[in-house]
């Protein structure tokens, strides 16, 4: 186990690599002028060429990498080139409504997902119909158009929840769950109807096991079945489907975040990239990379314990 839980750190650290070095180098991809815009338009050629080499963007790309990411190792992320607060600052108070926003997505994806699928499973019929059906609806409208359906009708027309975001660092808990409502609800809608169709799929290949039929036939009830062996055996895949939808949705919080005026890391992240602000967006990409990373890794070690045969892989 121990030599599984080191390749896939091993293989976490090369992504983080990987994904900085090119998130890096799009930053500065488009050749917009970073110190120009930091001074304005009013700025003498002078005033930006010393811009340029206080920041150090008079030194090869390779080399600005390379200081950022030393810098990163010792833990320091640097400030913004825009409004001087520290990095690592910034994103402290804004990762936890972001990590909110996705978890309690997540949490009742898994929730509900989990009793569709198993209950299409295991009734068929109509059931499964239905969900086969629903699958189709939901991958076909995209999370932010739910969005903006569920702001006009329950935030506008209703006026039952706030249509923008009033969230703040000392904000009491029934404006987080106000404000949440509505962005949690479009996520979950969109992410749900998949999830329990892959959930449905493992509990079936489950149940068409010889090993499953064998234990039918020594008179073991249905909800033993279910419960000590089925759901065992297809907690793997259902992990893995719930571990991708929530990457997926980190990524779409970006656009969540933005309709709603929510403060996390998404709306930052928008806002850092339309400036040019590379500190904070690398800042951004780094927690990303490494709470997907950690995800991942968890996801593998409880596949590892509920199925030795993944850790040979």
């Amino acid at each position: 186990m121990l030599s599984f839980t080191l390749r896939r750190l091993g293989a976490g650290a090369l992504l983080l690599v990987v994904i900085s070095a090119l998130a890096y180098v799009l930053m500065f991809a488009s050749g917009t002028n970073i110190a120009r815009n930091i001074l304005g338009e009013t700025a003498t050629e002078d005033q930006v060429a010393l811009k340029q080499q206080q920041l150090g963007l008079d030194q090869p790309l390779w080399q600005r990498y390379l200081g950022w990411a030393g810098s990163a190792l010792t833990g320091s992320l640097g400030r913004s080139w825009f409004g001087s607060e520290p990095v690592a600052q910034t994103i402290a108070t804004r990762l936890p409504v972001t990590l909110t926003l996705v978890l309690t997505a997540i949490v009742l994806t898994a929730i509900i997902a989990l009793a569709l699928g198993v209950l299409a499973a295991t009734k068929r019929g109509w059931v499964d119909k239905l969900l086969q059906v629903s699958v189709v609806v939901g991958d076909a409208i995209p999370g932010f158009v739910l969005a903006i359906i569920l702001a006009f009708v329950f935030a506008i027309q209703f006026k039952l929840f706030p249509a923008v975001s009033t969230i703040t660092p000392n904000a009491p808990a029934s404006a987080w769950l106000l404000s949440l409502t509505l962005p949690v609800l479009a996520i979950v809608i969109n992410a749900v109807t998949s999830s329990a169709q892959q959930i449905r799929s493992a509990v079936i290949r489950q149940y068409e096991r010889d090993s499953i039929r064998t234990l039918r036939s020594r008179g073991l009830g249905e909800g033993e079945i279910l419960f000590k062996h089925v759901l065992r055996g297809a907690s793997p895949a259902g992990l893995t489907v719930l571990s991708l939808q929530f990457i997926g949705m980190l990524g779409g919080a970006v656009i969540i975040e933005k309709l709603f005026a929510i403060p996390g890391i998404g709306n930052l992240a928008v806002t850092a990239t339309q400036l040019g602000d590379v500190p904070v967006v690398m800042g951004v990409v780094l927690y990303t990379v490494v709470i997907v990373v950690i995800v991942n890794l968890l996801v593998d070690l409880l596949n590892g314990w509920l199925n030795p045969k993944v850790r040979v892989a």
